[in-house]
């Protein structure tokens, strides 16, 4: 039987030649100042042009929307020089790239927004930290602060920057871009009711709650397209403040929405459960009852699960986060069953070619044909 893992797939406008998704993963590489890609992340995504698509690391769609030091933005003549050297260099190897937008909303850090408050739905701490690095590149995780709650012509120029974000990102020459409403970032925080305790017409009701997904999705669609419009969310992670108890109905409503505007895909960060749980069969049965589209699913998937989730139905394609970040060829080594290179945690963010560039390909892709 074929390799389901290798079956192709028409995704939007796209046509992958596999059902490996390199996920987006921030690893705190872009140049200063101005948070703008540079060659050596373009590099480090041609390396992995293999995957059937890759979804570039999270990318802030004004300077404020930043959460996190030193991760590259999408708002800058410069940020979108740096990309086009990326989409170039994937391209030319290959491959397909979306690219992740995102707003951290109360996932941030004054130090981050010029000394400004951060922003959120309500004023609600976060109970977590961000990553923030001194002068000298070097960092640390370190607590958020209260937020402010945004009052409501705030909300419309966000909706702007995230439609802004996307013609820039086709200006950079990606194959589309992916809307960050997961993980506990701003558009996750309006959709949950734990960090979201607004009385106007975005809190409240779960249609309220789901406002301003909805805007920013509609704005993006009418800017670049449906088809080249994925989203990603996290229902089911229910840590850092989230555990909110419609979570699981919200996404559902939400879901069967996204699929009314024709969206290129849904991507579901999951928990981390090997073997997976009944909740997770029982959401993504739930799920296909109402987004039978394209569902890219990530959660420390192995290859046998991976391979299980692409049988049943339930799932179309699957993404590989640590795997991609220490196997440049991770989808050889899948096909193959080649050991995985494990990937080094203490160069997951920042730093500079050592953990990023330097993870070999497995020697058999490497070896030279005998004359």
């Amino acid at each position: 039987m074929h390799d389901l893992l290798f079956r192709p797939f028409p995704l939007g406008t796209l046509e992958l030649p596999n059902r490996i998704v390199m996920p987006p993963l921030t690893r705190a590489r872009a140049a200063q100042p101005g948070n703008v890609p540079t060659e050596m992340n373009a590099t480090y995504y041609a390396q992995r042009a293999s995957a059937g698509l890759i979804i570039a690391e999270a990318t802030d769609i004004s300077a404020d929307a930043k959460g996190y030091s030193l991760t590259p933005g999408v708002h800058s003549p410069q940020q979108i020089a740096g990309w086009r050297q990326v989409t170039d260099a994937v391209h030319q190897a290959g491959g397909r790239i979306f690219l992740q937008i995102w707003h951290c909303g109360r996932m941030s850090h004054p130090a981050l927004r010029g000394g400004e408050q951060t922003v959120a739905p309500s004023a609600i701490a976060f109970p977590g930290q961000i990553w923030l690095a001194g002068p000298d590149g070097q960092g640390s995780m370190t607590d958020c602060p209260t937020p402010r709650a945004l009052a409501l012509d705030e909300i419309p120029p966000i909706v702007a920057a995230f439609r802004q974000a996307a013609l820039n990102a086709m200006e950079a020459g990606f194959d589309g871009v992916e809307i960050h409403a997961a993980n506990s970032y701003l558009i996750d925080q309006f959709l949950r009711t734990t960090s979201n305790q607004r009385s106007d017409p975005y809190g409240g009701s779960r249609e309220n709650r789901l406002r301003f997904l909805l805007e920013v999705t509609d704005a993006v669609i009418g800017a670049i397209g449906a088809d080249r419009t994925g989203v990603r969310l996290s229902p089911r992670n229910q840590a850092r403040g989230m555990d909110c108890p419609d979570s699981i109905p919200t996404a559902l409503a939400a879901a069967a929405l996204l699929h009314q505007r024709g969206v290129a895909y849904l991507h579901f960060n999951e928990p981390e459960e090997n073997p997976p749980s009944a909740a997770a069969e029982d959401f993504r049965r739930q799920l296909r009852a109402v987004f039978p589209g394209p569902v890219i699913v990530a959660g420390a998937y192995t290859a046998a699960r991976a391979r299980a989730v692409l049988a049943s139905g339930q799932a179309d394609l699957v993404a590989f986060g640590r795997p991609f970040i220490a196997n440049p060829d991770l989808p050889a080594r899948l096909q193959h069953g080649w050991p995985l290179n494990p990937a080094d945690a203490s160069r997951f963010f920042g730093g500079d070619a050592r953990g990023y560039l330097d993870y070999p390909s497995h020697p058999a892709l490497t070896e030279e044909i005998p004359a």
